[in-house]
């Protein structure tokens, strides 16, 4: 599966992963779920919001048990960030099967669409659809950087834009969604395990400061008569990197626009976007209050005129105690009486994350010698993954097989 998954989306230059939602590369990505699902014998459905589901059992029996993750990457991201839930789901249940494990409950295998927003800005785009947390009118008006709009994408791909929106009755189906995924850090590696369970996720969010000043010739105007964004830009993502650092939190700017673009114009707007987390809600405003304090500031200095507006945000978090701690004995149990499986949290957001509101959810973590993340660096190492799924196996049978 992961040879057959590996070279779909992948740049020859970068040697990253450019699976953006409703192109090609998705395209390809949809049809290999589909195949692996017809292969086992499940039902395939896409759902009104464009996710994937491969179900085993009676989809509208209820209190069903679902795992998956998403397919789709940030741009040059990752090979395991996401798929590794994905392949790990399919692998998970061959080895239920292996095992001859009786299902008591429905089981399904999920590819949530639109995960990183890489393409439209917003992240878990066809999980928010379906919990209700993103409309069908807020959906149709994103758009990316090319104009092209969601619903376009869409119709391009094959899917009923006018379909979309909150899907109450599938999720009111799921008694529990517990999804795999390789850590976004090294606090399994630093204490030497291969699997942990989630605790939180913390509030994150994405804002934009877009910096108004005056395009003009970069070799015929004074220094002083200059209203240049660029340096408020500059002297603002170093304050992000300060009010972070202080607040033991992380603020990062890792895009930004530019206009006119020119080599020779000083610009007239620089648009700079801000994603920042933390482990708590007061420690995150207080970190966005001062990166926003310290950007008006300095786009006065300068004579520019400042916006900044919150494009999305997600509170902090906290995974359902009893499935997170039924997950901990079914680990402890398969493996040692006297194990205990680590639980810690993570800054990076989910589908879990999303659906959380709605239904009982869970997440396994795959430890990561390095940490690196949304990079073609990222790695888990394959005895680590194979680890996984025997510890997504046992969770899956624990909940939905005698």
């Amino acid at each position: 599966m992961w040879r057959q998954l590996a070279p779909v989306g992948r740049h020859p230059g970068s040697g990253g992963y450019r699976r953006f939602a409703w192109t090609g590369a998705d395209a390809d990505c949809r049809a290999w779920f589909r195949e692996q699902a017809e292969a086992r014998g499940l039902v395939h459905e896409l759902d009104r919001n464009g996710n994937q589901w491969a179900w085993l059992g009676d989809p509208t029996a209820g209190d069903a048990v679902v795992t998956g993750s998403h397919l789709d990457s940030v741009p040059d991201g990752g090979a395991f960030d996401g798929p590794l839930g994905v392949v790990s789901s399919f692998a998970a249940l061959d080895e239920l099967r292996g095992r001859n494990a009786r299902f008591t409950k429905p089981l399904a295998i999920v590819n949530f669409g639109d995960e990183e927003g890489a393409r439209f800005g917003l992240a878990c785009v066809g999980s928010r659809l379906a919990a209700g947390e993103l409309t069908a009118e807020q959906a149709h008006r994103l758009r990316d950087a090319d104009g092209i709009s969601l619903p376009q994408a869409m119709e391009a791909a094959g899917h009923d834009p006018d379909a979309i929106g909150a899907d109450p009755e599938r999720l009111a189906r799921i008694g529990a969604f517990v999804e795999l995924h390789v850590e976004q850090g090294r606090a399994l590696d630093l204490t030497g395990d291969r699997v942990g369970i989630a605790s939180a996720i913390w509030p994150h969010g994405r804002w934009r400061f877009d910096f108004r000043g005056e395009a003009n010739h970069a070799g015929t105007t004074r220094l002083v008569d200059r209203r240049d964004p660029m340096l408020s830009y500059a002297e603002t993502v170093l304050a992000a990197r300060r009010e972070a650092q202080l607040a033991g939190a992380v603020a990062t700017f890792g895009k930004i626009s530019v206009e006119p673009n020119g080599v020779n114009a000083i610009p007239s707007l620089v648009r700079g976007w801000l994603d920042s987390r933390a482990a708590d809600q007061t420690t995150l405003d207080t970190v966005v209050h001062g990166v926003e304090k310290a950007a008006r500031e300095y786009a006065d200095a300068h004579g520019v005129h400042l916006d900044v507006v919150r494009e999305s945000f997600t509170p902090v978090v906290e995974f359902e105690h009893a499935l997170r701690d039924e997950i901990a004995r079914i680990l402890g149990r398969e493996r040692d009486a006297d194990l205990r499986v680590p639980v810690l949290g993570t800054g990076a957001g989910h589908d879990a994350g999303i659906l959380s509101a709605t239904i009982p959810t869970a997440m396994l973590f795959v430890r990561n010698p390095t940490g690196v993340s949304h990079s073609p660096a990222e790695y888990a190492a394959e005895d680590d993954c194979v680890a996984g799924v025997t510890a997504l196996a046992d969770v899956l049978e624990g909940l939905a097989c005698k």
